[in-house]
């Protein structure tokens, strides 16, 4: 047996290297943030519906409810507080974005339990206030979180914590979507009656907050917020907070074709968000029980995430900025049409596990290219906080405000020709990308990001 030779121990030690950054501290308290700020999303978005669905609730009402998630949407209008003010008592023993962590995620898990308490049949707009908050909250701790990774973590580490935040975001999600569906797919089972289960499943997500709140405890508040909370002590809260907003949106307005930008951020995933509001009441339509299609989701759904994330992280790492968005905008629009065949098929587990699989994988590709993307876009790290939540309030636009509308569609066009017209909606995006680049503006991207 050859002994290793030199150049296959530097090898090894470099792929050590590479890996144990994932193992450090800093790390891993954004991996348990990531986890806790992807549970909510499902909670008033995918997971409320199968709840309405359950429940009887007509697919014009559950479209609808998707209007729950506009604080995602307008969360920029109060990131700067998050970047100016402190928390009552909570900054002033723990940090300002620690102070700011442990309060979102406190009011998080009092809105989930609410939520959780009410009826969707006899007060579906209670439901819908109950989601508002619940969304509210959320993006209050995505706000918070975003700011304390870009700050708390040196920039050898930045992309193992984003790398590690999405793939826990996905698990989160999971936890919540078809965890709690199983959860409550089981409790069915042992004889708790519909009224009872969503409540008992509510509240046990709510208590899986615990683990974002736990990270905010063991972390160390970012050495930079500790000096903007000094500098704060000096400045007038009021004109801090209208000084932090406009520097944000300044610059990023001062940029070659801004608009056309935001634009783009907004159609980017439109065609993933139309198909995936309306994923969960077609996949029960077709006869599938909620159990069956939560053990697929967290099951092969999940491996097939978590692969996808990985495999955009590579096809970003390896390619061009416009490359990799031009891969992963295909890919998304593509996967809308395995439901049309899905629709064609018995009902078989064989056949929701290869549509979930492809709808997994590909959106994970699209999320984490995506993901680098907006990160490029945020160039200053004094204005990220609030760019980011710009930006990705614009994103959250198609999962909103445009798929409010997803359930009368489908009654209107069939699902056929439901989750055709979703594929379609990719095509604004390709066109915008196009003009994009050639304005030169993925190169400026690169050139920037290369020189940073």
């Amino acid at each position: 047996m050859n002994a290793p030779t030199p150049t296959d121990k530097s090898l090894q030690t470099a792929v050590l290297a590479a890996l144990s950054v994932y193992l450090r501290p800093g790390v891993l308290i954004v991996l348990l943030l990531g986890f806790s700020s992807g549970l909510p999303l499902a909670l008033s978005g995918e997971t409320l519906r199968v709840w309405m669905a359950d429940r009887g609730v007509d697919l014009g009402t559950i479209g609808l409810l998707t209007l729950a998630g506009l604080p995602y949407t307008l969360k920029f209008l109060w990131a700067p507080i998050v970047d100016a003010w402190d928390v009552p008592y909570l900054s002033r023993r723990l940090g300002r974005r620690r102070g700011w962590l442990v309060g979102s995620q406190l009011l998080l898990m009092g809105t989930i339990v609410f939520l959780g308490t009410r009826n969707p049949l006899s007060a579906p707009l209670m439901v819908g206030l109950a989601a508002l908050l619940v969304a509210f909250a959320s993006a209050t701790q995505d706000i918070v979180i975003d700011a304390f990774r870009v700050q708390s973590l040196p920039a050898d580490q930045q992309a193992a914590g984003m790398a590690s935040y999405v793939a826990a975001y996905r698990v989160g999600m999971l936890a919540s979507g078809a965890g709690v569906i199983g959860l409550s797919a089981w409790l069915e089972t042992q004889g708790v009656s519909k009224e009872a289960i969503w409540p008992i499943a509510y509240a046990g997500a709510a208590l899986l907050v615990l683990v974002g709140l736990v990270a905010a405890l063991l972390a160390r508040e970012p050495a930079s917020a500790e000096a903007d909370a000094a500098a704060a002590v000096r400045a007038e809260p009021i004109k801090r907070f209208f000084d932090t907003a406009k520097g944000a949106f300044v610059e990023f307005f001062k940029r070659d074709a801004a608009l056309a930008i935001l634009v783009f951020v907004v159609l980017f995933k439109l065609c993933d968000a139309l198909a995936g509001a309306m994923t969960a009441p077609f996949v029960l339509s077709l006869g599938y029980t909620k159990a069956e299609y939560a053990a697929i989701v967290k099951g092969v759904g999940l491996a097939a995430l978590l692969a996808g994330g990985f495999a955009g992280g590579a096809v970003a790492r390896a390619l061009p900025l416009h490359t990799s968005l031009w891969i992963a905008a295909i890919v998304q629009m593509l996967s809308n049409l395995v439901f049309v065949w899905l629709g064609t098929q018995a009902t078989n587990l064989w056949s929701l596990t290869v549509a979930i699989v492809v709808e997994n994988f590909s959106g994970a590709i699209g999320t984490v290219i995506f993901v680098a993307y907006l990160s490029a876009l945020c160039r200053n790290p004094l204005h990220t906080a609030t760019q980011y939540a710009l930006l990705t309030a614009f994103a959250s636009t198609g999962r909103t405000l445009f798929s409010s509308g997803t359930g009368f569609a489908a009654q209107m066009l069939g699902w056929p020709a439901f989750f055709i017209t979703t594929a379609l909606a990719a095509l604004p995006a390709l066109a915008l990308m196009t003009w994009l680049g050639k304005r030169d503006h993925f190169r400026a991207l690169e050139a920037e990001r290369n020189s940073a």
